[in-house]
């Protein structure tokens, strides 16, 4: 999505224009305005706290948040008051409804971000808006897949990422047209007007997206709204950054008037120098990328997507080995089973993962374990929880033969799964080594080496199962020394 046109409006003394940057046309580091307002000064002059010791500081990957001095565990070093937050609020007293909430429900929800992010146009498009000393503070471009360049995103080499970024781009260049028709019924001096008479484009939507995307949480409400999640953007806080070993977190507590006050609380004794950081959730890679704009090294909770395909599978144990592989036309008792998992009969989830958590999904494992055997009284024998496990390097729930052959199928698919990359993980090593023309470039390319590592360290695990499973099976066939 190209950077968009410098937008004018009927009265600039009302409104602030749009510009937006692609993200491999603009720094990471830069704000939206060129000398924002002090973001600190501003949530303590609103009645906000902000410890001493926290300041504002810039490194290689953005601005973000610090600590100035030690800060002892259990130091509260932000609150909020319940005003500073910016939600969306679509105005539940009987009035009619706004033009912004009208356009708001157009939006799915699993794009959430893009209804809090008509309301963040709105208060960035009013001058003397109450949110302006946070909005200016705010990236002007995000390194999200929506804004890369379209080599980049073919260079992502995943296809369900692909899958998801082009499905965005698809529903922002859909409702940019949304939002212009309806527009065009609305007087650009009209108050009615949501962003004081400007016209909103394909890149000023993705640039409020993204911002919600990767900065907004989802918090109790409170008031009328205590047992509902809402979307909010936290001033300050979000610019904490993310780690799996956070060393603080998001406290809610209950002020006066029913009003919700937000706490960030330290965690863990902060070092002098130390970033804030606070754990965005146990998210894949795909994720991080397409809502945060980052990859992170080595992510535990990251996996690949498989679709579960009989003829797939039955290539996958074919190549393993296995002799007559029956995925493509099971017994009805396995069909059955494959019911029970979700994989099978009346709206199937067909979507398996490897790697994550667990080197593979219960599943896809039981699905194979119960297809590669016609020892029906042994599958009977154990339930569905059994069957999914793979708790242990010895677990052989249907007998070492069935296990192996299992394990060899997984493998194989994994197989077929690092030949859908068409580089290989050393090349995409060496090019990073030689240095690449973009942040983007760099991004696509780290996201894929880690995929490839993913497969790559789940065959040495299944492998090295299949080893020793092969070694049990013969030491309990060798006869006895003597």
């Amino acid at each position: 999505m190209a950077a968009s046109k410098f937008v004018t409006a009927a009265s600039l003394t009302h409104c602030r224009p749009f510009t937006c940057a692609a993200a491999a046309a603009s720094p990471y580091g830069s704000r939206l305005a060129p000398h924002p307002p002090d973001l600190i000064k501003w949530v303590k002059r609103e009645g906000g706290f902000v410890h001493q010791a926290v300041k504002i500081s810039h490194d290689a990957t953005g601005f973000g948040l610090f600590a100035s001095q030690p800060i002892p565990k259990g130091s509260q070093l932000i609150a909020l008051p319940d005003h500073i937050p910016l939600k969306f609020a679509s105005g539940g007293d009987g009035a009619a409804p706004s033009v912004l909430a009208n356009l708001a429900r157009h939006v799915p929800e699993e794009l959430w971000a893009m209804k809090l992010g008509l309301k963040l146009l709105q208060e960035r498009s009013q001058v003397g808006s109450f949110w302006w000393p946070y909005i200016s503070n705010l990236p002007e471009a995000y390194s999200v897949p929506i804004f890369f360049p379209g080599e980049d995103i073919k260079n992502l080499q995943y296809a369900p990422l692909l899958h998801q970024v082009n499905k965005r781009c698809r529903f922002l260049l859909e409702f940019e047209q949304l939002v212009k028709h309806v527009l065009s019924n609305v007087e650009t001096s009209s108050s009615d007007h949501p962003f004081g008479g400007q016209a909103v484009d394909a890149s000023s939507l993705g640039w409020a997206m993204s911002a919600v995307s990767s900065r907004a949480f989802r918090l109790h409400g409170g008031g009328s709204h205590g047992d509902i999640d809402i979307p909010m953007m936290l001033p300050l806080i979000d610019m904490c950054n993310h780690s799996f070993n956070p060393n603080a977190r998001i406290v809610q507590e209950q002020g006066g008037n029913d009003d919700m006050l937000i706490n960030v609380v330290a965690e863990t004794a902060i070092e002098e120098d130390d970033p804030l950081v606070i754990n965005y959730g146990c998210l894949n890679n795909d994720l991080f990328l397409l809502d945060y704009g980052f990859v992170v090294p080595s992510n535990p909770y990251d996996c690949i997507e498989l679709r579960f395909d009989g003829a797939l599978l039955d290539a996958a144990s074919t190549a393993a080995g296995v002799s007559s592989p029956s995925f493509s036309s099971p017994a009805p008792w396995q069909k059955e089973i494959l019911s029970q998992l979700k994989l099978d009969g009346e709206a199937p989830v067909l979507k398996v993962t490897i790697g994550g958590q667990e080197p593979v999904e219960g599943r896809l494992l039981a699905a194979v374990r119960v297809m590669l055997t016609s020892d029906r009284e042994m599958v009977e024998k154990h339930d569905l929880s059994t069957l999914m496990s793979l708790s242990s390097d010895s677990d052989a729930p249907l007998g070492t033969a069935t296990e192996v052959a299992a394990l060899r199928t997984v493998l194989a698919l994994c197989v077929i799964a690092l030949g859908h990359f068409p580089t290989q993980m050393m090349e995409d090593e060496s090019l990073l080594k030689k240095g690449v023309s973009s942040a983007t470039s760099e991004l696509a390319i780290q996201f894929r080496i880690q995929k490839k590592a993913l497969i790559i360290d789940v065959m040495r695990d299944l492998t090295k199962r299949v080893q020793l499973l092969s070694s049990k099976s013969k030491d309990m066939a060798s006869p006895p020394q003597g």
